[in-house]
């Protein structure tokens, strides 16, 4: 019971911004599910809402990804995920040497640099929280670093699908950079299905492939911090993303016909629909005090690794002629 109230909200938002989206295309409705959510967490705080929200934000979404998998072949997954390597690889080295030089000269601390490098370059929130499970970070940090992420995460989604237009870039295209520099699944989700339904099949493939990177990074920090003597167990349950697997699996059953091609309209209407719902949690769940509390210095840095990471992401795959 405790869902309901938060659940009808995210629905309530959900249906608002279906409307307006169809009124203003260059936005659609996930960006817009977002964006009233966050106005109306900025306006009027609601705690009976936050359990509901949360649960949309997080279930909803992972269970709209792996419907959109349902869509999709293994093959074409692959060559997705593997295509965009180069891009996902090159914009990790270049975001973390960029957080240690440009945080340094800011003045900010080894660990709050840590967090926004990872959470920048791999996966926004989960990234920083898989990355906190495994070495002692001062919860403040862990708080500045989400906050941070979000607010770039609200920017790009923002911003990314007139960028693209601007730049006249593909689906395939926009789905790569969507998928290598924008930070949270939601935020790519939303960004790339507002530029189109190929955009954003694209970019969930190129995202769910970045996402697995967290893997080899807490698996570098942990044994850094045991080898200092202050390890800690990983909780792999908490660390590997359980809805890639469902994905694969529902994606391995359409590419052998289990799931009958008449099926595809009717899953990707109901796919587009929770993601919209999800968004909506997104941004109901959201908490402008902790983008206040987290000062300047992290802003600006976080500006410098998002402007870094959305630049250098187009100007690889440009390089490397992939999907360009």
């Amino acid at each position: 019971m405790l869902l309901l109230p938060g659940l009808a909200a995210c629905v309530v938002v959900a249906l608002a911004a279906s409307v307006v989206g169809e009124r203003v295309p260059l936005l659609g409705a996930p960006v817009c599910a977002i964006l009233i959510g966050v106005a109306i967490a900025a306006w009027r705080p609601l705690p009976a809402l936050a359990p509901g929200a949360a649960f949309a934000s997080k279930l909803v979404l992972q269970w709209s990804i792996v419907l959109l998998g349902a869509q999709l072949d293994l093959v074409e997954i692959a060559h997705g995920g593997l295509s965009a390597l180069p891009v996902m690889l090159g914009t990790f080295v270049i975001v973390l040497a960029l957080a240690y030089v440009a945080g340094r000269m800011l003045g900010i601390d080894r660990d709050l640099r840590r967090l926004l490098a990872i959470g920048t370059a791999i996966c926004g929130g989960s990234a920083i929280a898989a990355l906190a499970s495994v070495i002692d970070v001062d919860r403040s940090d862990v708080a500045y670093a989400l906050g941070v992420v979000f607010f770039f995460n609200i920017v790009a989604v923002v911003t990314f699908p007139f960028l693209g237009h601007l730049q006249h870039l593909s689906q395939a295209a926009f789905g790569l950079w969507a998928g290598t520099a924008i930070n949270d699944t939601s935020s790519v989700v939303a960004a790339a299905f507002a530029y189109g339904a190929a955009a954003g099949s694209a970019a969930v493939v190129v995202k769910l492939t970045r996402t697995l990177l967290i893997v080899p990074m807490v698996l570098f920090y942990a044994w850094k911090t045991i080898a200092a003597g202050g390890g800690r167990g990983i909780a792999w349950s908490k660390i590997v993303p359980w809805f890639i697997v469902w994905f694969l699996a529902a994606a391995a059953l359409n590419t052998f016909g289990a799931i009958p091609a008449a099926f595809h309209a009717p899953l990707q209407r109901v796919a587009l629909f929770t993601i919209v719902i999800a968004l909506a949690g997104v941004g109901l769940s959201s908490d402008p005090e902790r983008i206040k509390a987290a000062g300047p210095r992290p802003l600006v840095l976080g500006a410098i690794l998002w402007i870094a990471i959305a630049a250098s992401s187009l100007a690889i795959a440009h390089y490397t002629n992939e999907s360009m």
